[in-house]
């Protein structure tokens, strides 16, 4: 249940029109760094999420995730915190791995995050050209920060 992954800042375009992509909303019923619990609706798929701190590089952390139906996931999403989070992710190949490219939209419009789940926090995997400024481990950049400081906000 731990989670060893890197996340990136997006330069330029990537070619989203050819990759798999879902509609995400998500929402926070804690944000305390110590567990966040996430509630998400992905397509047409509910889930819970608890995640807790991270390592000191930000790369690995406790991760438990379960699907939930559609209506649970609704229901729940009613009692989060403010700040629900809409963004389309796309599933990106590179290699052996696949890049989820997250572009925001409402409050933080404008930010496009790619993440990459790892094996090892030392593998080694493919930057394509599109790869912009690792910000792994940067709070700014996790969800739950920014359903409290969305990205239009910051100065």
């Amino acid at each position: 249940m731990v989670e060893i992954e890197r996340k990136f800042l997006v330069k330029g375009a990537f070619p989203e029109q050819e990759y798999v992509h879902e509609s995400i909303k998500q929402g926070f019923l804690s944000t305390d760094p110590k567990r966040t619990v996430r509630v998400r609706i992905g397509g047409t798929r509910g889930y819970i999420t608890v995640k807790g701190p991270g390592d000191l590089s930000g790369i690995m952390r406790f991760e438990w995730e379960h699907e939930i139906t559609l209506q649970e996931a609704a229901a729940l999403l009613e009692l989060c915190e403010p700040g629900v989070i809409h963004k389309m992710r796309y599933r990106i190949p590179a290699g052996k791995h696949v890049f989820e490219v997250d572009v925001f939209h409402g409050e933080n419009q404008g930010l496009i995050l790619a993440e990459i789940e790892l094996q090892s926090p030392t593998d080694d995997f493919i930057r394509p050209e599109w790869l912009g400024d690792e910000v792994t481990g940067d709070i700014r950049y996790y969800n739950a920060y920014l359903a409290r400081n969305p990205f239009t906000t910051w100065q």
